[in-house]
């Protein structure tokens, strides 16, 4: 049996939904399959992104920027949105059974030095691995409780 798909939207899919998938997936191992996608994909995932996520051990340097029609003919159980104008532009995937939305800022619009906006990719990094991390727990809880 597959193991169900969490889909982690963002309008460009260059940064906050890579965070989060890379967070989700460490959290949640093999029972579960992770993606993330945007509704206009910026076509690269961002630098800093890779490099912040690489300071907590998590690899998302071979993720790529793609458009959430590729996974229309998914059976994506949740959709996750982390920013707002994905959720205002999310549709609906066959076999869909939980939505979540959970906005961050944007860490590609840092400005100022490389250092500065390092500073930034860690603050929403942070933001995103507690709520990813407290979400995954709550999954794999329900998991055990189902299975015992």
């Amino acid at each position: 049996m597959k193991p169900p798909v969490i889909l982690i939207l963002c309008t460009g899919n260059s940064c906050r939904s890579h965070l989060a998938e890379g967070i989700l997936q460490a959290a949640l191992g093999d029972k579960y399959r992770v993606e993330s996608a945007g509704s206009k994909p910026a076509g690269y995932v961002h630098p800093l992104g890779i490099k912040a996520m690489a300071e907590i051990g998590i690899d998302i340097s071979d993720h790529r920027s793609k458009h959430l029609d590729e996974f229309l003919n998914d059976q994506v159980e949740t959709v996750i949105t982390v920013c707002g104008n994905a959720d205002q532009a999310c549709p609906v995937f066959p076999g869909q059974l939980n939505r979540h939305h959970w906005g961050f800022d944007d860490p590609a619009h840092a400005t100022g030095s490389e250092d500065e906006q390092m500073a930034v990719f860690r603050r929403v990094r942070d933001e995103i691995r507690r709520v990813f991390e407290a979400y995954a727990a709550g999954l794999l809880d329900a998991a055990k409780r189902a299975n015992a």
